[in-house]
Parts: C-alpha cells; structure tokens; sequence
C-alpha cells in the first residue's frame, strides 16, 4: 500500500518552550516497559505534567486552550539525549503532527521522519510570532507548508527549514523505509530468485 504523501499538515499549536528538551523529559524511561508504543502518548512530558500525586501541575499541554493541539512549537536541540524511538512515538501517539524547533537532535529528527512527523526548524523570533498569535487565539490555524518550506499562521508567513532528504521522502511518500520496501515485496522476490547465492 502506498505510503501518505506529507506536503503539509494543518492545526492547532501549542508552545511548549525551553532549549535542549531532552527524550528522558518527552518520555520518561520507566514508561518504556511495552510491548508496543500504543499507550506511550499518555505519559507524554509526564514528569513536568504531574506531581507525585498524578494531579497535573502548570503545563501547556494541561492548558484545556491547547486539547487537541497537533502542532508542537519549541526551543533549540530539541529531542537530545538518547535515542529512543519512544520519544517520537509518544509524541504520534499523544496526537502531534509535526514539530517546529530551532533546531532538532540528529537521531530523533530521522526517528520523527520514519514516522512521518516533518520536524522543521525556524528562527527564534519566529517561533515566537507563531507562539505569540496561538497564545493571544488558541484557535488560530498553523498550516506547515512542506512543498514550500514555510509556515502560515494568522495571516503571516514565516519560511522554515528541513533537510532535503526528509522533505523529499515526506512529500513522496517515501518517509517509511520498512514500508517502501515492503510495498516493493514483489520486486525483491523477482530479484532474489535470479540471485545465485538466494537460490538453494
């Protein structure tokens, strides 16, 4: 089955700010004890959500304004620290779309590709253009524009930036290595059986 072409994604944003936002601090490591990603978007930033007691603290996305927010705005370096996959796959499953940062850690930028989030980088100030309207009208629309490289929000226009590789493989379908070869399966199979070596 063809994979969804991702030429842009439209929606709510939220802010959630600050530089060097880790993995550890997007999920936290004792969450990680599944069989599967399926419930990881509820611990979602759980330690700076909740108190020990499980009642929620100050937090953007605690803020009833930003529920169903699926555009996530941030700082510099953002998904350092270790690699695991649980990060971005929190942030999917929690119901993020696409993330815009000054800029991203390499191995969760490309985790948040294979999943097809386009993670775009953009200047400070104007992440805090686009923060800026969404606080003053949580509802305002934020449309990622990947065939363009830039961002619309509240009648402005801000460019942002994305490796070409990524922005290539998302605009054609072609962000899920496991899925584009195994939508190629049959040609694998053709070529395998006139491989010498594959053929015993």
């Amino acid at each position: 089955m063809p994979l969804e072409k991702i030429t842009s994604v439209a929606g709510r944003a939220v802010s959630v700010p600050g530089n060097d936002i880790d993995t550890d601090r997007i999920i936290p490591a004792r969450f990680m004890k599944c069989v599967t990603f399926d419930g990881l978007g509820a611990f979602l930033f759980h330690d700076v959500r909740k108190n020990a007691d499980g009642t929620d603290r100050a937090h953007p996305l605690n803020d009833p304004r930003f529920k169903g927010a699926t555009i996530l705005l941030s700082g510099a370096n953002f998904g350092c620290g270790s690699s695991r996959e649980h990060a971005p796959q929190a942030l999917q499953k929690y119901g993020f779309r696409a993330i815009v940062a000054e800029n991203f850690a390499e191995i969760f930028f490309g985790n948040c590709t294979t999943l097809g989030i386009p993670c775009l980088g953009a200047s400070r100030a104007d992440i805090q253009r686009i923060a800026a309207a969404v606080a003053q009208n949580p509802a305002t629309e934020v449309v990622i524009d990947l065939a363009h490289s830039e961002i619309r929000f509240g009648g402005q226009t801000v460019k942002a930036a994305i490796r070409e590789s990524a922005r290539e493989a998302l605009v054609n379908g072609r962000w899920d290595a496991i899925g584009d070869l195994l939508e190629g399966a049959d040609r694998v199979k053709k070529l395998a059986a006139r491989l010498p070596y594959l053929s015993v």
